[in-house]
């Protein structure tokens, strides 16, 4: 499976509470190390997947994020896309110092930015220079023995730094370290880094989001054409759709704009959503079997709200875009407070599909339920909702998998 991947190894105090995380470059699920041949493009992968593709909240929580940063980085302006109270910025003490590099690295001290020194091992000139721009050492105790370490933390304290024990990886070497006074600690002893995983969306489905995105909201149908044209494929596809259900029309559909306006707004909206788990997909069972399990769900959705409120088309389409949206998390390998807030939907649905909230929240529960054959939680449901009993359930669902299979045979 192709995705993006993070990793991400904690850093304790004294009393071994998390205070922060160190993210790491990973390309696979199951790596623990990686070689890295270019810093900046391995940096620069860190920040795009943890602010990007994870959301830096889910990644670190209220904890900071140490990231490398090679003098490189430092003089870029990718810089100014982390927000300071975010991120460490860690300096290898083999950088080329220049005194460009510090005198940027001063202003960035200036203006919040914390620096720690990584994997120090000894004092020298160089590592010098850099103490005093660093407000963390990060002391590699694995490479030394009791003595050497305990010279070497003598010295440090020369300097208002914070001492982190790198590379703890037993008992005896963390008895060592709190003893010297080391304020924080990170190694195997305590946790190997884990690497977070998402599943790569692919551009196609991304795009339909977008599309799907406008649709919903209050665009205007030039806003919609514009959309459009920027996917050409999906253009086609629309106007061979609608062309092969104007028989009978006067004349052939031969606009996008057109096409539009003979959909209709709500039956392009039910239309992407279904493509949503069909694009670029021949051959993926996986995304056959969503398809299927969302248009039953959708239309199963639908059914139930008609049953509840006959006249209410409105809540109808909503229940069925609830239905229809309810398993894209598990598509795009993306959370589903993501797609919410890409889409102009109303706060039930919302709160339908983040945390099944609310009536429809409910009914989408039931409709879970009855998809496991969860007969007590399906029956439970039902006497709260009270306006639907099980066999009429039970009939509904049989009219949503009949049409579940229509649109599939169609899409196909």
């Amino acid at each position: 499976m192709t995705g993006f991947f993070l990793g991400r190894q904690p850093i304790l105090d004294r009393d071994q509470n998390l205070v922060a995380f160190e993210l790491l470059f990973r390309q696979e699920e199951n790596e623990e190390g990686v070689t890295v041949t270019n810093e900046l493009a391995a940096s620069s992968n860190v920040i795009v997947n943890a602010y990007g593709q994870f959301g830096i909240q889910n990644v670190l929580g209220n904890q900071r994020g140490f990231i490398n940063a090679d003098p490189e980085l430092i003089m870029s302006d990718i810089i100014s896309l982390l927000p300071s109270k975010h991120v460490v910025l860690e300096l290898k003490e083999t950088a080329e110092i220049t005194p460009e590099f510090l005198r940027r690295c001063g202003e960035l001290k200036k203006t919040g930015y914390q620096f720690a020194l990584d994997n120090v091992t000894a004092i020298n000139a160089q590592v010098e220079q850099l103490l005093a721009i660093v407000s963390i050492v990060k002391v590699n105790v694995l490479d030394l023995d009791e003595e050497s370490l305990t010279k070497l933390v003598t010295a440090l304290n020369r300097w208002p730094v914070l001492l982190l024990a790198l590379k703890v990886e037993t008992r005896e070497q963390q008895v060592h370290c709190m003893k010297l006074g080391f304020q924080m600690f990170q190694g195997y002893f305590f946790a190997k880094p884990e690497v977070l995983t998402i599943k790569r969306a692919d551009p196609g489905k991304l795009a339909l989001l977008q599309l799907l995105a406008v649709i919903t909201s209050d665009s205007d149908i030039e806003e919609i054409e514009k959309e459009f044209k920027h996917q050409p494929g999906l253009s086609y596809n629309l106007m061979r759709m609608v062309n092969s259900v104007a028989n009978g029309l006067p004349q052939k559909v031969n606009s996008i704009k057109h096409a539009i306006t003979m959909l209709g707004r709500k039956p392009l909206q039910k239309w992407i959503q279904l493509l949503l788990y069909t694009s670029n997909q021949s051959g993926d069972s996986m995304s056959s079997a969503l398809l299927q399990t969302a248009a039953a769900r959708g239309k199963l959705m639908e059914l139930i709200a008609i049953a509840e409120r006959p006249h209410d088309k409105n809540h109808h389409e909503r229940a069925f875009m609830v239905g229809i949206l309810s398993l894209l998390d598990v598509l795009l390998g993306m959370d589903m407070q993501q797609i919410v807030d890409n889409l102009a939907i109303s706060e039930d649905m919302n709160q339908a599909l983040v945390s099944r909230g609310g009536r429809l929240g409910q009914e989408l529960k039931l409709v879970e339920a009855s998809e496991n054959s969860e007969v007590e939680t399906m029956q439970s449901i039902l006497t709260e909702l009270g306006f639907l009993s099980l066999s009429e359930l039970t009939n509904i669902e049989m009219q949503a998998i009949g049409w579940a299979n229509r649109m599939s045979e169609a899409t196909g």
